[in-house]
């Protein structure tokens, strides 16, 4: 969704969502089982430096937004210094239970908008997603409990196929058109199309001001999600390999995908909703998830699929996956007895979800 919305590409997309996920893999030491996609988070930023015309991406004003994006990633690297300088305690002490808790709640809630509006497109679409997640994961059995958001991604992709004609015919007419096998990068959205030209360096600086900003949000949820990943594998990647990594491996990612054209990356509270309800926890399966992403980068025909894919669909399986997040959030307040009958408790959750 985010390239679709942003005008980026989404084979670039899956190319630098991969990479990314390799190197924050390296630079944690490859024991946090989470894969790094797409931020939601900077859809302003892009909105404001490179508005989509018509519906066509903004060529001109893309690789500005991509190099305030980029910027952005390298706060991330600063704050990680500040980490490894202080010590993750110390900073941590402003983001306890009470705190953490209702963040990872909103994580979840603050998208779950977005997951009604698509299934809105076709109810009985997503419902058929929900339903079939829901039945292989409590009564799969074998591979089947295993995989419950694909074979409901799958099922539902089918489903809206057969009942829906204009569903049909858009993915028939997208992946028709589509090559077999194609350059995942696209040069008018990188940051060095920027070199080849004359560029605004006014603009650049409009840039940076307007999205380097929101690095500032999208860090604290970078907290959160490492929490919530923390407490739904039951290890502390607090402290090992410590926020200072996490942090400068997700800054690096999104710096290095912004500079090619792809958009922000970000741990992603959605990866905790799909560990959450697989039960797999191995960081070598999220690295082979991402050798996957880059492999299918270099075929178009695979991007047109994943374009096509019907908005109810996403809706459906989005559902489950937010409000998993959520409810990681809940369990993190209840395991760390948050004591709600203190009345600076209730406040601090209180604004923090209102917020």
């Amino acid at each position: 969704l985010v390239p679709i919305l942003t005008g980026l590409d989404v084979s670039t997309t899956l190319l630098f969502a991969g990479l990314g996920t390799l190197l924050f893999h390296l630079i944690t030491g490859g024991i946090v089982p989470a894969f790094l996609g797409s931020s939601f988070a900077f859809l302003g930023g892009y909105a404001t430096i490179a508005p989509m015309i018509d519906g066509q991406p903004n060529k001109e004003m893309l690789p500005y937004a991509c190099f305030g994006v980029a910027c952005a990633g390298l706060v991330y690297v600063i704050l990680s210094a500040l980490f490894k300088a202080f010590g993750a305690k110390k900073v941590m002490r402003f983001f306890p239970p009470i705190v953490t808790g209702p963040i990872i709640i909103a994580i979840g809630l603050i998208l779950s908008s977005s997951a009604i509006n698509n299934c809105e497109a076709n109810w009985l679409v997503a419902v058929v997603a929900i339903v079939v997640v829901i039945a292989c994961n409590m009564w799969g059995k074998g591979m089947i409990k295993i995989i419950p958001i694909l074979i409901g991604v799958l099922t539902s992709y089918v489903v809206s196929m057969i009942v829906d004609p204009a569903s049909r015919a858009v993915v028939a007419q997208k992946v028709s058109e589509a090559a077999w096998i194609g350059i995942p990068v696209h040069k008018e959205a990188t940051v060095f199309g920027l070199l080849s030209g004359n560029f605004d360096s006014g603009m650049l600086v409009t840039a940076c001001v307007t999205i380097v900003p929101l690095a500032i949000a999208t860090m604290m949820e970078h907290v959160g999600d490492i929490c919530a990943i923390s407490s739904t594998v039951g290890k502390n990647y607090i402290v090992e390999p410590g926020l200072n990594r996490t942090l400068m491996g997700d800054g690096l990612a999104t710096t290095l995908a912004s500079l090619f054209g792809a958009p922000a990356n970000t741990t992603y509270g959605e990866n905790t909703g799909v560990l959450a309800l697989s039960k797999v926890y191995d960081p070598r399966v999220i690295r082979l998830a991402a050798l996957f992403a880059i492999i299918l980068s270099f075929c178009p025909k695979f991007a047109a699929l994943v374009t096509a894919m019907p908005t109810a669909t996403i809706g459906g399986v989005s559902m489950i996956l937010y409000g998993m997040i959520s409810a990681v959030g809940v369990r993190n307040v209840v395991e760390n007895r948050v004591d709600f009958t203190n009345t600076r408790n209730v406040i601090i959750a209180a604004l923090i979800l209102v917020l």
